[in-house]
């Protein structure tokens, strides 16, 4: 029953009964109207592991599946996020894979968001809820919705070859940094496949080596120079795949002050971070959050959010 990271804000509730939960939100989805406090009180105070046996409680007691009856209760954002909730986090994740990519256009963040953040073990627990939930293979849909360079780095992070190990090569070190720098900064155009077959293939602890090596030769830091050198959606993926190496729970930060600041709020990558980060690291993005923005996480979704999406994020963010 336990929380899937112990730095979530998001922890197990005590004295956890199913039945009166199932009880509390059939209570609350009764006659007409729906009490949606109630719904936030729950929900949003369990473990992914405590909602799977809410659900198979209220299929039992009720013979309904509960995000269905939720479903259709239910509108816009806070809907969202209340059915992001009942998910396991692979089927989420592969949830939100399937509807970046189908319909028009693709939704590029939420590729990179996903896979450029997740180990191997967690990538290929996503492909293969994805080929069972949608009954297609995930690899060949990101091949059928992407182009060029950027597919194939899609590609490589979707075979979940990284070196996992905390192996540091010094010799490899130097020489990858070295290599990278001439595929790039040194040379007229970019030799991409040279970034591609360092930044998703070593571990992280060799990268790290690189980066303080290619500091070293190029007087540059490595995110410096693929701004420089890339563009695009491939741009993208690279600097989030150094970001994640350096400080992942930066990478989220980040990704949740760019969502919400100026005009508008990207609710995609809100609600995705916010639903899947809950109960693994939120506690340390929101600290990160409030070193390198000067606010707080808290007081960022309260500015740009309203109503009862935004009641369920703070619950979900933790408090101040």
């Amino acid at each position: 029953m336990a929380a899937i990271g112990n730095r979530g804000a998001v922890t197990e509730a005590s004295g956890f009964n199913a039945e009166a939960d199932v009880e509390k939100l059939r209570e609350a989805m009764k006659g007409t109207g729906t009490n949606e406090a109630t719904i936030i009180e729950i929900l949003a105070h369990r473990t992914i592991a405590q909602r799977q046996r809410i659900k198979e409680a209220f299929k039992q007691t009720v013979g309904k599946d509960l995000a269905e009856d939720l479903s259709s209760e239910l509108s816009g954002n806070f809907r969202c996020v209340v059915l992001g909730l009942l998910m396991l986090a692979p089927v989420y994740d592969a949830y939100e894979l399937r509807n970046a990519i189908k319909g028009a256009g693709t939704e590029e963040a939420c590729l990179i968001d996903i896979l450029a953040s997740r180990s191997n073990a967690e990538v290929k627990t996503i492909c293969s809820v994805y080929k069972k939930e949608h009954g297609k293979d995930l690899e060949s849909d990101v091949c059928g919705d992407t182009s060029g360079m950027f597919q194939r780095v899609l590609v490589s992070l979707l075979s979940a070859g990284r070196d996992e190990s905390d192996r540091v090569d010094e010799a490899l070190a130097v020489q990858d940094a070295k290599e990278i720098y001439e595929a790039g900064e040194a040379r007229w155009g970019t030799d991409e496949v040279k970034f591609l077959t360092v930044l998703c293939v070593r571990n992280r602890n060799h990268l790290l080596r690189v980066f303080e090596e290619y500091q070293k030769i190029s007087g540059k830091d490595i995110e410096e120079s693929i701004k420089r050198e890339m563009s695009g959606s491939l741009e993208n993926v690279f600097l989030a795949i150094v970001k994640c190496l350096k400080n992942k729970t930066g990478f989220f930060a980040e990704r949740l002050f760019k969502s919400m600041k100026g005009l508008g709020t990207t609710d995609t990558v809100l609600i995705r971070t916010m639903v899947s980060r809950a109960e693994i690291d939120m506690l340390d993005i929101k600290a990160q959050f409030q070193k390198m923005y000067g606010k707080s996480l808290y007081s960022f979704i309260k500015g740009d959010t309203s109503g009862d999406y935004r009641k369920i994020l703070l619950e979900l963010c933790g408090g101040e």
